[in-house]
């Protein structure tokens, strides 16, 4: 219960920042926190040790918990949630809101050596491949072609592509994606993303693929990323003790 606490009041807290309550940039002590919130100090306490190892806020000493100034101006299109799997629908969000889900197409395909490699699959195995396009309101961002193998999930339809995958193992098989390998990197866009994503000749597209591994470390899903290049934004905090 506790743990739910404190991630609720992360959330509320990022809300209230990108809505401007916060007009200096300074956030109420612990004590305040906690009252208005009516939760325990040390609920308060973890929240705001997350937020600041996040980078969205940092301590003054003498001073108070202050607003990262550059977090506010560069809102990650990526907002992990701690316990959440690694889904785009559940971690890729805008003003709040979740994409939606647009199935391009849906078929069984035998993988090539590069897939049965990275999948860690045999020469007669195959694979799922699904072409999705993301949208915010009506504003495609991000095309992702992914490859699961049909062994981990023989029943998948296209009715259970339309909303996310990984909810839909976690509801149904009780497994979790929870660990990742990705690369993030840009490259010319093609026709098809000039198309899809309403890009011009001239601009690039944004590229994020790599595997997605199940909770017991068997890999579950090749994905490849194509992302309108200004909703390739990804923010990192370092701290060097």
């Amino acid at each position: 219960m506790s743990e739910l606490v404190y991630k609720r009041l992360i959330t509320d807290l990022k809300k209230k920042i990108f809505a401007g309550t916060f007009p200096d940039l300074r956030l109420p002590d612990e004590r305040s926190l906690s009252e208005e919130y009516s939760v325990s100090r040390s609920s308060v306490k973890r929240a705001l040790n997350r937020m600041a190892n996040d980078g969205i806020i940092f301590r003054k000493r003498g001073a108070g918990t202050f607003i990262n100034p550059l977090y506010l101006k560069n809102e990650s299109v990526f907002n992990y949630e701690e316990g959440s799997n690694l889904g785009v629908t559940d971690n890729f969000k805008m003003n709040g809101q979740r994409p939606k889900i647009k199935v391009i197409s849906f078929e069984v395909i035998k993988p090539n050596h590069e897939l049965r490699r990275d999948l860690f699959l045999s020469h007669d195995d195959f694979v799922y491949k699904i072409v999705r396009l993301r949208l915010f309101e009506d504003q495609p961002f991000m095309i992702e072609t992914g490859y699961i193998p049909i062994r981990i999930v023989p029943e998948l339809t296209k009715s259970s592509i339309e909303n996310s995958i990984f909810n839909y193992l976690q509801k149904n098989h009780h497994q979790s994606v929870t660990k990742s390998f990705l690369s993030v990197f840009a490259e010319p866009s093609t026709k098809n993303d000039q198309e899809l994503l309403d890009l011009s000749p001239t601009e690039p597209a944004g590229i994020m693929e790599g595997i997605f591994f199940l909770d017991d470390g068997t890999p579950f899903e090749f994905s490849h990323m194509r992302f309108h290049y200004k909703y390739l934004k990804f923010n990192s905090f370092v701290s060097v003790n």
